[in-house]
């Protein structure tokens, strides 16, 4: 009875030290950014979507995990002004592709972790758009106070298949890339 206690107070002061040890930084929503950009076959358009809220974990200076909500009815195209931007933003937003009035946030949550380089880590996370979780993986630079990322996402796995030429074979030149990327800077 004397071990199983003093192995319950060892497993309870290594837990309690472990979590001392984790460090949360939330990021600022307004200096961080994510700036998207797709391609199609005629051309290509850009924009930005806010953070709603996010947060980097760290153990022992090293990133150990992080969690962030977007807010994806502040999907904005910025490569147009006018009606044509409230034209492609608006059919961002529609269920042919975001569907932001049913699906208003995604999330990423952070899976797995590991060190690349001097500052530098191999992140495998879920992602979820529409309510569809898939994993995605990315090197994340931290430096001070900032990280920075490019992430590839296929849209097609989040079922936004409009202009998909692997769906829509006939599209021709009308065809939009299934992959686009976000260019992430994090500021916490």
């Amino acid at each position: 009875m004397k071990n199983l206690k003093t192995i319950a107070i060892a497993l309870v002061v290594a837990f309690g030290t472990t979590i001392a040890t984790a460090q949360s930084k939330k990021i600022n929503v307004e200096k961080s950014t994510i700036n998207w950009n797709a391609k199609k076959v005629t051309g290509e358009h850009s924009g930005t979507v806010n953070f709603q809220d996010g947060t980097l974990i760290f153990k022992k200076g090293k990133v150990a995990g992080g969690n962030f909500t977007v807010d994806m009815t502040s999907v904005n195209t910025t490569d147009l002004s006018g009606e044509w931007k409230g034209k492609l933003d608006g059919h961002l937003k529609s269920p042919d592709f975001f569907s932001t009035e049913k699906f208003k946030t995604s999330t990423l949550v952070f899976k797995k972790i590991a060190a690349k380089a001097n500052g530098v880590y191999t992140v495998t996370a879920d992602l979820t758009i529409k309510g569809i979780t898939n994993p995605v993986t990315f090197d994340l630079a931290v430096k001070g106070n900032t990280a920075s990322t490019l992430v590839k996402i296929d849209r097609t796995k989040y079922d936004i298949k409009y202009g998909s030429k692997s769906f829509f074979e006939s599209i021709g030149d009308k065809a939009i890339n299934d992959d686009f990327d976000l260019t992430v800077n994090l500021q916490f």
